[in-house]
């Protein structure tokens, strides 16, 4: 195992929970997750989906936060996993969340490129092609320098948001303010899969903070930052999709995001007058790239680690400075190549960047991602005193798993069986089985990949999830955090 670290010491709690955020990016959330589930399933409770998403969620992420904090390994799951039930299934996890990290993180520049298309011109691949040079350039930087761009622009977005929400609740579309949206009769109609499928996709990336553990100045952290960004959302995206619901009319809101014309949220801010509008439109943009380099973070860490205990390529364990303690290089050139080949060959192919690229890779993504937190629940319960240490308790060893793994379950289930709406699949069509495929067969990958190594490189595979290097291997770096 290679004794070369990542940038220690240098990111706070709130510079943990920022990456977080600005992966779930909230701006994306307004002007595209809440307006697509209202527009495509009709639910009016959908701020009470958001609550009720966000608890579940939540609950999930305090076993995973518990073993990311012990393990202090930046490909979490694969470490989490590997450690909690067994190398092969670390190895299988691994590289589950690459794909699904990879997923989401590319499918981004579809919807930057169609955005920067329809109000600039040109070809999106172009557009997409520009944002894939900048995070490239950004994610080979030191990690303090991301932060600050990310910690900006979710600040203003957050500003944005707060702006949004005032003007609608001000006007309120039915003349008085309705309280709908938290009626939980709401709940019971057809659309709710496919809104609580919509809900989970909007909180992927507030795990994120769990592949930062090495570089944060305090573990302990990283299990707040964790909860406190999915609270945090929650409560925001909940209170958004109340706004909106109540500045069109809850039984109009539907109509209103299904019609271009309505111009949701935009419409909304414009009762504020300013500048409002213009300025959402370029957070929005600047939001979709901030969220693109938080992602793009945390899968270069993934192939960094991994690579460091010589699952992957030993090569691409090495980093940006002559110290040793820097950004992850080669994870970083690794994920800008993997996303070159896919945003070419979707470009190549001629498909919807939006329609198919965009849906079908961040569908990918939350899904994987939903999977490996159920995974990291399961992990966290089976985990061994040694593992869980002395002041280990109940709730976040035992209780709040099993609860996360009871409610994730019956969320993983409602989202597989309203794929096929989510991705605008033809009724009996086998399109949408492909995503479960790819992640199945990820894993298979991932199992025999780990069997192979245990028979032919027996050093790799006892080393597996045990890669972090000890204290003193390699010098911290805390001349300057955040």
């Amino acid at each position: 195992m290679q004794q070369v670290a990542l940038a220690r010491r240098t990111l706070t709690g709130f510079g943990l929970w920022v990456y977080g955020a600005a992966a779930s990016a909230p701006m994306v959330v307004l002007a595209g997750g809440i307006v697509a589930t209202y527009a495509t399933t009709n639910v009016t409770a959908l701020p009470l989906t958001f609550v009720l998403v966000a608890g579940t969620v939540a609950v999930l992420a305090v076993g995973y936060t518990a073993m990311a904090r012990q393990l202090g390994h930046p490909a979490a799951y694969y470490g989490i996993l590997a450690i909690g039930l067994g190398r092969g299934w670390g190895v299988a996890a691994g590289l589950v969340a690459l794909v699904a990290y990879n997923a989401i993180q590319t499918s981004l520049y579809g919807l930057f490129g169609a955005t920067m298309a329809a109000q600039l011109g040109g070809a999106w691949w172009v557009w997409a092609g520009i944002a894939l040079a900048v995070v490239g350039m950004l994610g080979m930087r030191a990690i303090v320098l991301s932060t600050w761009v990310l910690a900006a622009v979710l600040t203003i977005s957050l500003l944005i948001v707060a702006a949004f929400v005032l003007a609608g609740l001000g006007r309120p579309g039915g003349g008085t303010l309705s309280w709908a949206g938290f009626d939980a009769s709401g709940l019971a109609v057809s659309g709710i899969g496919g809104a609580i499928a919509f809900c989970v996709a909007a909180f992927m990336g507030i795990d994120a903070p769990g592949s930062f553990v090495e570089e944060a100045i305090d573990r302990r952290s990283v299990g707040r930052s964790t909860i406190a960004g999915v609270v945090v959302l929650g409560g925001v995206y909940a209170v958004a999709a109340w706004a909106m619901g109540v500045a069109v009319g809850t039984q109009a809101v539907a109509e209103a995001a299904a019609d271009p014309t309505a111009g949701l949220p935009f419409s909304v801010l414009e009762r504020i007058g300013g500048g409002w509008v213009p300025l959402a439109e370029l957070v929005l943009i600047l939001a979709i790239v901030t969220s693109m380099l938080a992602f793009h973070s945390v899968v270069a860490r993934y192939v960094f680690a991994m690579s460091r205990e010589g699952v992957l390529p030993a090569g691409l364990a090495h980093t940006g400075s002559a110290t040793r303690v820097s950004a992850p290089r080669g994870g970083s050139l690794t994920q800008t190549g993997i996303a070159t080949l896919v945003v070419s060959a979707f470009a190549l192919s001629g498909a919807d960047p939006i329609a198919v690229m965009f849906t079908w890779l961040s569908t990918l993504g939350a899904m994987g991602l939903l999977c490996l937190l159920l995974a990291a629940s399961v992990s966290a319960m089976t985990a061994s005193a040694h593992v869980r240490g002395p002041q280990a308790g109940a709730w976040e060893w035992r209780f709040a798993p099993a609860l996360g793994v009871l409610g994730g379950s019956v969320v993983l289930l409602l989202m597989g069986s309203n794929v096929s709406s989510l991705l605008g699949a033809a009724p009996g069509s086998l399109y949408p089985f492909l995503l479960p495929a790819i992640l199945v067969a990820t894993a298979m990958v991932g199992g025999v990949w780990a069997g192979h190594l245990r028979q032919s490189r027996p050093e790799v595979y006892a080393g597996i999830g045990r890669g972090t290097p000890k204290t003193h291997a390699v010098p911290d770096s805390i001349n300057i955090s955040i």
